[in-house]
């Protein structure tokens, strides 16, 4: 029975690096990547050991963007073209994403992006702000303006996660908590599986064009980011839902009717939770809908940033 099982792990290792061998992709440097993701915007910012791809265009208010997981500063390039000459908007990709990578610490807890996000607006010296957040970036947003409520003047939430639910996460993320499968991800990641993805995550699949099928790919391969996706995965939230009865800060709920990623119970649960809140819920968009139809998600955003607070 030894050797069967001894001759057997062998014969499956054998399979797993032949697998690897032929549908594998590489690593991409941070060097080549740039030249093709960052641009005369694009600055670089040491915090907490790693260097921070962030832009900074526009003039007014500073209003922060923050992405969702697997995605970078580019998912708000239409929020940047509509609302730059209104407001300084700032964008960055966030550790474990984009052109940033990884953390040194493979960190990757919701407290942790709070206390980077600290860094980082310390060292560009910003004294209040506006915050936006997309799922990830959205639950990140949401704890970190409860911890800075003097800081954070208004808040919009879009398809954000945060909220326990009962529903299974999508197939991708129990995918990659599951090690052999997972430990798979850091070698094979074709564009089929990149574009299955944003066909769940967009309502519109003709939205979903090869440009941006290959720019997901494309930094998805940058050097780490595959690793730090099975370690942010891997990561058991705390559930802090239950403060945002004391959120004070106004807050604005987007939300794509037809969003697969995250339920409507979890809409419904942040509508009773936040006091002061505004909601958005939009027919024939997805989990992204800043990405999707950026030309009414950001007005809508615009629209809520300019009314006076109660």
């Amino acid at each position: 029975m030894k050797k069967f099982l001894k001759y057997t792990g062998l014969a499956l290792l054998a399979i797993i690096i032949s697998v690897v061998l032929i549908f594998g992709y590489s690593d991409r440097s941070v060097v080549e990547l740039k030249e093709k993701y960052a641009n005369d915007q694009s600055k670089f910012i040491e915090i907490e050991g790693i260097k921070v791809h962030y832009r900074d265009e526009g003039n007014g208010v500073p209003l922060v963007l923050l992405h969702g997981t697997a995605a970078s500063l580019h998912t708000w390039d239409g929020w940047t073209e509509a609302l730059k000459d209104k407001y300084r908007i700032i964008r960055l990709d966030l550790p474990a994403f984009g052109l940033t990578g990884p953390a040194f610490d493979g960190d990757y807890s919701i407290d942790n992006y709070g206390r980077f996000l600290n860094a980082f607006f310390s060292e560009i010296q910003l004294d209040s702000i506006y915050l936006a957040g997309n799922s990830l970036g959205g639950h990140i947003a949401w704890t970190y303006a409860l911890d800075n409520q003097d800081f954070v003047r208004k808040l919009i939430l879009i398809d954000a996660t945060g909220i326990p639910k009962t529903a299974p996460d999508p197939m991708v993320f129990r995918m990659a908590r599951t090690p052999i499968v997972g430990s798979l991800f850091k070698y094979i990641t074709p564009k089929s599986f990149i574009k299955k993805n944003l066909k769940e995550v967009y309502y519109d699949d003709s939205k979903v064009t090869d440009a941006l099928v290959e720019q997901y790919h494309d930094l998805a391969l940058r050097e780490g980011n595959r690793q730090a996706f099975i370690d942010r995965a891997a990561v058991v939230t705390t559930d802090r839902s239950d403060e945002l009865q004391y959120l004070l800060t106004p807050t604005l709920l987007i939300w794509g009717k037809e969003d697969t990623w995250v339920p409507m119970s979890s809409f419904e649960s942040f509508k009773v939770l936040i006091p002061d809140l505004q909601t958005a819920l939009l027919d024939k968009l997805g989990h992204v809908p800043m990405e999707e139809d950026p030309k009414l998600t950001s007005k809508i955003a615009h629209d809520f940033l300019q009314k006076k607070s109660k």
